[in-house]
């Protein structure tokens, strides 16, 4: 489990950093420059975002949602997803069962 606790690049200007792991349950913060993009994808995990700062907009299964601090969105198992900073933002995700193709 490598990654944990580093910051990494996972799409242009967006980073993120993985901490460490319970048995089912994984956090990461992700930080986001205005304009970025997480590109559209899903797993069988459900998802919990928590914006600390800025705005996004989320496309979940085709809908739009935008959230700005403060606020959460829950994102269903295998639901297709994406996500466009609207300002500098940063999130915090949480997932449930494990990421394991984000722990190797």
């Amino acid at each position: 489990m490598s990654s944990i606790g580093k910051w990494e690049n996972a799409e242009p200007g967006v980073t993120r950093k993985i901490f460490e792991p319970g048995k089912s349950l994984m956090m990461m913060e992700v930080h986001f420059e205005i304009g970025a993009e997480g590109y559209e994808h899903s797993h069988p995990h459900e998802q919990l975002t928590y914006c600390i700062q800025g705005k996004l907009e989320f496309q979940i299964e085709g809908k739009s949602h935008i959230i700005t601090a403060g606020e959460t969105l829950v994102i269903p198992s295998n639901a297709k997803h994406g996500a466009k900073a609207l300002e500098k933002s940063i999130i915090v995700d949480i997932f449930t069962p494990l990421r394991e193709d984000l722990l190797k």
